[in-house]
């Protein structure tokens, strides 16, 4: 059953049943007290429940103690549906979806909400601004049937369907995680934060170790004063030192024999963690013991998630020992290891690499297979192909695969061709790349491996560059996909029990419950993967292992 809803600021809104092809099959109820209205449907019929978008409806319904099973996401369904249709980067709110269907001028959509911590007011994180009233149900109801009969209308549309769930349960889960908070113990990162910078500085400056790294660095450079956060200046010192740098890159600066280098390293990576992770930071989004980032699902273009302030997608390891299970509770932290590779053994058809994709090492699977068991050879040439480093000493590795499994390096070889001649291409369910019009595949987007675009025109190396993005996005869109399906049949696993999703990231997902329900847990993030795995691939030979670790701290996961 579907029910389409829209809310009012005052807490009441509209309710109307549909049918299964979006048709209104009663009439419009219209209710003072929606969250109490939706948790009558929700306990009596399960409806899937037709909304604008999940950020604009269900964070008050979770204050108010309601959890729905299931949703549409007309906003995010209308994205993949442009991009589908090569319109990518078109608005996507129901207001534009509603002025598109009418023929009338498209409002571009809102900007977003500026990040907002924890604290007074984060009852309204996820609310609507205020402003003019959108369009109400009649136009909801209508740009849903639109949308069904457009997706009906794609090349796989069993499919784009399974994608179009995924990512509208991951708007719930989105909004779950956000209010639940990952557990963050803020004396222990404070601990942390002493041990690795020193004291911080009572005038606001950066604390005790950077200054003396920074006072070394200068040393090392034979100056009295150096800004080592500066890469301009770090050039310049470099530069005097008869060193030339393009850049103050690590991965440039650790090919350069200079006293001054392990400094300025630790430096950076010290200065990283005082700047992303500090004080400043633990003050401002950390509360009751909870770090709360507002999650932003497909906020990438491959399908990845994103999030809205505070970084939650870039914990260093170091600081993820603040990540402690609350006292009798443990984390459940579970890892799809080498997804990529296995998403193209599951994808383009090649029997033999999907053999090897079967074991619990692909990797050695393939060196055993066709590499004298040189597993770091078989890895090379693996990555390489889906990534688009084809040249240097990647070069014998590749003509190997290639003679192995002719069928996968074909998939990838022909996505690069199609986005190097200006195409698009798409993932297994369906995403649609952006164009390079977008600016995504041009000489500045993606680094040169090989070096090659050196020695070629402008245009070569926007359209090589532009291959490698196309390469890769058929894959990590992919993933992306399994991953969300993993996530959303694991919510449901977990459904009416204590423990609660926390934590999502690519291909890793963390849960936090009673101790006495980790093994449980454990045994429901096994069954998500294989229940994700046979709903976007069928009967496939490929297995997607997940490394489960039940720990009291993030860091002491596997």
């Amino acid at each position: 059953m579907l029910v389409a809803v829209v809310s009012d600021e005052r807490g009441g809104g509209e309710l109307r049943p549909l049918d299964a092809a979006g048709r209104p099959t009663g009439p419009t109820e219209i209710v003072s007290d929606l969250a109490a209205a939706v948790a009558s449907r929700e306990a009596a019929e399960h409806p899937r429940w037709v909304w604008s978008t999940a950020g604009a409806v269900y964070p008050a319904l979770l204050r108010a103690g309601v959890r729905v099973e299931r949703c549409l996401d007309v906003e995010l369904t209308e994205a993949l549906l442009l991009g589908h249709a090569g319109r990518w980067g078109e608005p996507r709110s129901l207001a534009a979806a509603w002025a598109r269907l009418s023929g009338l001028p498209v409002p571009p959509d809102p900007p977003p909400r500026p990040a907002a911590p924890p604290g007074h007011g984060q009852g309204a994180l996820f609310d609507a601004l205020p402003g003019p009233a959108g369009p109400g149900i009649d136009a909801l109801t209508r740009v849903y049937e639109d949308q069904l009969a457009r997706v009906a209308a794609t090349e796989h549309p069993g499919r784009f369907r399974l994608l179009v769930a995924a990512e509208s349960a991951g708007a719930l889960i989105a909004v779950e995680m956000g209010v639940a908070g990952l557990p963050w113990r803020a004396e222990v990162h404070d601990a942390i934060l002493a041990e690795l910078l020193g004291e911080p500085s009572p005038v606001g400056g950066p604390p005790r170790r950077l200054a003396e790294l920074a006072a070394r660095i200068a040393d090392a450079f034979g100056v009295r004063q150096l800004h080592a956060d500066s890469p301009a200046e770090l050039l310049k010192a470099f530069a005097r030192a008869g060193v030339e740098l393009p850049n103050t890159r690590a991965w440039v600066l650790r090919g350069v024999d200079h006293p001054a280098v392990p400094l300025v390293l630790e430096y950076k990576e010290l200065y990283r963690i005082w700047t992303a992770h500090g004080w400043s930071w633990r003050e401002q989004w950390v509360r009751d013991g909870r770090f709360q980032p507002e999650y932003v699902p497909g906020g990438v273009v491959s399908g990845r998630w994103a999030t809205r302030g505070g970084g939650a997608l870039q914990i260093p390891k170091v600081i993820r020992r603040a990540v402690v299970a609350d006292p009798g509770w443990r984390l459940v932290v579970a890892d799809a290891g080498q997804l990529e590779p296995r998403v193209l053994a599951a994808v383009s058809g090649d029997s033999r690499l999907a053999a090897a994709g079967g074991a619990g090492d692909l990797y050695a699977a393939l060196a055993r297979d066709s590499f004298a068991g040189d597993r770091a050879r078989a890895k090379v040439a693996l990555l390489g192909a889906m990534y688009g480093q084809t040249g240097g000493a990647a070069v014998p590795a590749l003509a190997v695969l290639k003679r192995s499994y002719p069928t996968a390096f074909g998939y990838v070889e022909a996505a690069a061709r199609t986005g190097e001649a200006g195409g698009l291409v798409r993932s297994w369910l369906g995403r649609t790349c952006p164009p390079g019009s977008a600016g995504f595949g041009d000489p500045d987007e993606v680094t040169d491996p090989d070096g090659a675009a050196d020695r070629q025109s402008p245009r070569a190396r926007a359209a090589r560059s532009r291959g490698r993005f196309t390469r890769n996005f058929v894959i990590q869109a992919t993933a992306a996909e399994w991953a969300s399906t993993l996530l959303a049949t694991l919510r449901a696993e977990l459904a009416g029990t204590a423990a609660e999703l926390v934590f999502f990231q690519h291909d890793e997902v963390i849960v936090h419950c009673p101790a006495a329900q980790a093994e449980a847990v454990a045994a429901a993030v096994g069954r998500s993967g294989e229940r994700a795995t046979a709903l976007l691939f069928g009967d496939t030979p490929v297995r997607f292992p997940l490394d489960v670790s039940i720990v009291d701290c993030y860091a002491d996961a596997a």
